[in-house]
């Protein structure tokens, strides 16, 4: 049958007709071509399907207990568990993110469903991984395995659903497996609502509880579950762990390398394999990893230039200094990264200065080993700790400054600049075992300042904590008198310490003069208090004689001496001379009142003469104090 381009020429024949006859003779335009014979051709291959390429933190997550990284007493706990048959219904697996919370969640539900190779197994610590129960849990596709998100089903409907489908017996396996992933994130009602059925499920019920904020679930939860905090995987099983993966890769990777991706990973196994697969990419075809690109990829610092840096700085070398922070600036590194790789050398040296036997960790890198442990030597622990103090300011300035360089630069400069500089413990120290302190006379025992009457004050400014001061029978000095109104009339006390010059002070009689803008009813007030705490009538006289100063003059003219005084001693001086810029804030004199005032008497007398004795200050015992 002869066809054409729009499909065939004649319609098929109906079943059952004849074929209509051939055509004789050449047709309307002649006698048609014969067609070309076509060659048989091979039939096509459908292209095979590819294997989508899977993370390495999903193509080597563990399937057993065997394999699970760092959580040694977890493996154990479990193993003596199913051995026993003392599988708890609920267990809370808690722990950063990465370490294999919903992993062994996983690995316990297959343990409870696991039914061997040949069918007739049980619950075992071991699950054989070739059954059909063990092959659907790791193809996340068995009925009786649920695992659900509590971030986004965190609703009481959600819970009232899950309470429902527990009420049926399971559909194929042994258990029903509830694993809710970040539960905390579930709401107080959905909370309340899994109560009941956490603490009394069903038999055939078992529920693998994870969350990353255990402080956020309720204290009622908890009660109701066995807890296993899974802990942070040590640097040095990390680096194991990533060098077996990067073996089974048909990687190299450098070991400074892997020192790298094992401290970026900071406990977290999901973490280091992410950081690993994307340093093999980065890689190339080559399949090699160095050094230098995980440094490149992480934005770090090279190591051994944040060690030189220290070296400078604490050297007090502020050029060097700078050279090296530019030359961290070219190779991309960010300025807070540096002063935060500074912090964790400043961490490491003073592990070491307290430790010496630490430099054998194999946590640390060939330069913190070698050079790192001579710098330590050289420094103390005050001056690590003041590196310290000044790193983590800077660090916070460096966040919110908007020259992110400039501000690490002038961390930088403040560093070398006090590197020269002794520590206030070793001055003191040196001027201690040097004898610059003399042998002062003792302090006189401080006498009673009107009922225990303390005073902190500045500018003329004087606090008085005492909430009432006891009656006096018969004061006989004004500040006696004035005493009397601390703590029951605050306003009139104040006057009459900032305002009133006392003339003459007489049992019975005060005579004063009062500068301008006080009360007019001061005297009158003054008089009314007298008289009750007294008993007696006392005669206040307004005088216009120039009278003593007021007692808030006396107090900073007090305090004016006791502060000469003490810039005179040699050892103040001494500080003064080695911390530019320090300034004397404040002299507390144990035996002033709370005017600032010392009692009046030969004794006295003699020992404010005296200059201060620094005798009583002991030096520090070890390089540990300031």
């Amino acid at each position: 049958m002869s066809s054409t381009l729009f499909g065939p020429a004649d319609p098929p024949p109906e079943e059952g007709l004849p074929e209509p006859p051939a055509p004789e003779g050449p047709g309307l335009f002649g006698e048609a071509p014969p067609l070309p014979a076509v060659p048989p051709q091979a039939p096509i291959a459908a292209p095979a399907p590819q294997t989508p390429y899977r993370v390495l933190a999903r193509k080597y997550r563990p399937s057993t207990f065997e394999e699970l990284v760092g959580q040694e007493a977890l493996v154990r706990t479990l193993r003596n568990a199913f051995a026993q048959d003392r599988v708890a219904h609920a267990y809370l697996l808690t722990g950063v993110r990465g370490v294999g919370k919903t992993t062994t969640a996983r690995i316990i539900a297959r343990a409870l469903n696991c039914i061997g190779p040949d069918g007739k197994g049980g619950p075992t610590p071991t699950p054989c991984g070739v059954c059909p129960e063990c092959m659907a849990i790791l193809a996340d596709r068995h009925p009786d395995v649920q695992e659900l998100d509590a971030a986004s089903n965190n609703g009481i409907d959600d819970v009232r659903e899950l309470r429902e489908r527990l009420r049926y017996r399971p559909a194929q396996g042994r258990f029903k497996v509830i694993i809710l992933d970040e539960v905390h994130m579930l709401s107080t009602a959905a909370f309340n609502a899994l109560l009941k059925t956490l603490e009394e499920p069903p038999a055939q019920v078992k529920f693998m509880l994870a969350t990353t904020e255990l402080r956020k679930v309720p204290a009622t939860i908890l009660s109701r579950c066995q807890t296993f905090h899974l802990k942070r995987v040590p640097q040095a099983e990390l680096r194991a762990h990533f060098e077996r993966i990067a073996g089974l890769e048909h990687v190299s990777v450098e070991p400074e390398a892997l020192a790298m991706l094992a401290r970026a990973a900071d406990g977290s196994v999901r973490d280091g394999l992410s950081l690993l697969d994307q340093a093999i990419a980065l890689g190339g075809p080559e399949a090699q990893v160095t050094d230098e690109a995980v440094r490149d990829m992480l934005g770090l610092a090279d190591r051994a230039m944040v060690l030189e840096l220290m070296e400078v700085l604490m050297a007090g070398d502020v050029a060097a200094a700078l050279r090296l922070m530019d030359r961290a600036h070219e190779r991309g590194a960010d300025p807070a990264v540096v002063l935060q790789d500074l912090l964790e050398l400043t961490h490491t040296l003073t592990r070491l200065r307290s430790v010496p036997g630490l430099k054998n960790d194999p946590s640390l890198t060939e330069g913190e080993r070698t050079r790192g442990a001579s710098l330590a030597e050289r420094l103390s622990v005050p001056v690590l700790g003041r590196a310290w103090q000044m790193l983590l300011k800077g660090l916070g300035e460096v966040n919110e400054a908007p020259d992110r360089r400039a501000a690490a630069e002038m961390v930088l400069i403040r560093l070398a600049h006090v590197a020269e500089l002794p520590t206030p413990g070793d001055l003191v120290r040196r001027l201690a075992e040097g004898g610059a302190a003399p042998a002062g006379a003792s302090r006189p025992a401080p006498p009673g300042n009107g009922g225990g009457l303390r005073a902190m004050g500045g500018g003329g400014a004087v606090l008085a904590d005492a909430v009432a001061a006891p009656a006096l029978a018969q004061p006989q000095s004004w500040r006696e008198v004035v005493a009397l109104a601390s703590g029951r009339k605050p306003m009139l006390h104040a006057h009459l310490v900032h305002s009133v010059h006392p003339v003459r002070v007489q049992p019975g009689r005060i005579e004063m003069r009062v500068q301008a803008g006080a009360p007019p009813q001061l005297a009158a007030e003054f008089s009314a208090l007298l008289l009750e705490l007294t008993g007696n009538r006392w005669t206040i006289a307004l005088s216009n004689a120039e009278g003593e100063p007021t007692l808030a003059q006396q107090g900073r003219a007090a305090e004016a001496g006791r502060r000469e005084l003490a810039q005179s001693h040699p050892l103040v001086q001494a500080v003064l001379a080695a911390f530019p810029g320090t300034v004397i804030e404040a002299v507390r004199d144990a035996a002033a009142d709370a005017y600032g005032l010392v009692d009046s008497g030969p004794a006295a007398a003699g020992a404010e003469d005296e200059p201060p004795d620094f005798d009583d200050v002991p030096p520090p015992e070890d390089d540990d104090r300031e």
